[in-house]
């Protein structure tokens, strides 16, 4: 599959963009910023200088990711979902000039392989979602998420496991089990571990 850029996007030549990804009408991809291959950046994205995406990862309409974001393999992004970069923004300096690059430090939001955010949910930088999570539309995350969580409200908490298959886990004796893979998961002091199959 060959790569394909719409005409309304706005791909710099800086940018890296890896074989058969899409790029829909009025995306923007900043310079320096690296695409996998077979990703889909949707209508209106953004995607911030020097973001880096893995392969097969979707970006959804409007979806906001600012630099230094790190989105590994298979990353599902939502619609409007909004990564920042920012811990104590501000238009303009305490002498009230307009802030430049120099003048702050971009913290990023790391998401690992696999893992899923809502729509329309806000991940607040500096943090890392872990593969496989699943962040619940609308929900705020503060803090780091670990591998395989589900994650909910504002600020986003912990209520459960998911799979891979992104379906919420059972508990099962004393581990976890996907009722659509069959799965099995065992957690060990707070981290969940797929077991290997018997």
């Amino acid at each position: 599959m060959t790569t394909s850029i719409e005409v309304s996007a706005d791909v710099s030549d800086a940018a890296a963009i890896g074989e058969g990804s899409r790029i829909w009408h009025l995306a923007q991809v900043r310079e320096n910023a690296t695409i996998g291959t077979n990703c889909i950046v949707g209508r209106g994205a953004y995607v911030g200088p020097g973001v880096r995406l893995g392969n097969n990862c979707k970006l959804q309409n409007y979806a906001l990711i600012y630099e230094p974001a790190v989105l590994g393999n298979g990353v599902f992004i939502g619609p409007a979902v909004v990564l920042t970069n920012d811990v104590f923004p501000r238009a303009v300096t305490p002498q009230g000039d307009l802030k430049t690059d120099d003048d702050w430090d971009k913290v990023g939001v790391s998401i690992g392989d696999g893992a899923s955010i809502g729509a329309r949910a806000v991940c607040i930088a500096p943090l890392k979602v872990g593969a496989w999570a699943t962040v619940a539309a609308g929900a705020v995350v503060t803090r780091d998420v670990p591998d395989y969580a589900l994650m909910v409200g504002v600020p986003a908490r912990q209520i459960g496991w998911v799979g891979r298959a992104g379906f919420p886990l059972e508990a099962e004796g004393e581990g976890w089990r996907c009722p659509t893979t069959g799965t099995r998961y065992r957690e060990i002091q707070g981290v969940l571990h797929e077991e290997d199959p018997a």
